[in-house]
């Protein structure tokens, strides 16, 4: 059975346009959707800023595009096909989160079709870059520190399993994910935090190949 959000005006249309995923104080017009504003909007902090400065200095170095891609979107399509989740991203930290890879279910599907973007205070990917390491929720109201996130609400999602992509340099250039509105067995949160890890690794070798010798 397809989730069907609470929220009447999150359930798709028969030809859905992609939503952005939820952008502090951002009202979706044509869906109605309302996302609350919450503190006050500031600038990026110092450490923030010159993090965000090394990762585009480390992307131009390296000749990665920061569009949507191809080749990363069957990397996230692989990601959640192994796990079996219905939705894969491969993510740059920039301005916004940025899916340069995504895996979503059909637009007729009955589930909630995403666009490429989400601020930096929704979602668990933020946690993962600040960690610097996976982060397996089998159940993400297992715990009263994740399960208070607008994603939950806005897309219905239960279940993440997401993991960093890391240079050798150090500089932590975002992530790779799968969400599902789906919870997972305990049992599994291993095998599915191997199968991020792996595929945060491949990613890598595509954002940085290794010389050859």
């Amino acid at each position: 059975m397809s989730y069907q959000p609470n929220d009447p005006y999150l359930v798709p249309q028969a030809t859905p346009s992609a939503l952005s995923l939820p952008q502090r104080g951002m009202r979706d017009t044509a869906r109605g959707l309302a996302i609350p504003a919450g503190a006050a909007v500031t600038g990026p902090q110092p450490q923030q800023s010159s993090e965000l400065a090394q990762r585009y200095e480390l992307l131009e170095r390296l000749g990665v595009s920061t569009a949507a891609s191809q080749d990363f979107d069957e990397l996230a399509r692989d990601m959640a096909e192994q796990a079996g989740f219905l939705y894969g991203f491969v993510n740059l930290f920039l301005e916004e989160q940025t899916f340069v890879g995504l895996h979503q279910p059909p637009a007729d599907s009955g589930y909630v079709i995403v666009g490429r973007t989400m601020s930096h205070d929704h979602g668990w990917c933020p946690e993962v870059v600040a960690r610097k390491k996976a982060l397996p929720l089998h159940d993400v109201h297992a715990s009263p520190r994740f399960s208070g996130n607008h994603v939950v609400d806005a897309v219905g999602i239960r279940s993440y399993f997401g993991a960093p992509l890391i240079h050798d340099s150090g500089t932590v250039l975002g992530t790779v994910c799968v969400i599902d509105p789906e919870k997972r067995p305990l049992s599994e949160a291993r095998r599915l935090r191997d199968i991020v890890i792996s595929t945060g690794a491949q990613a890598m070798d595509r954002i940085a190949p290794a010389p050859v010798r």
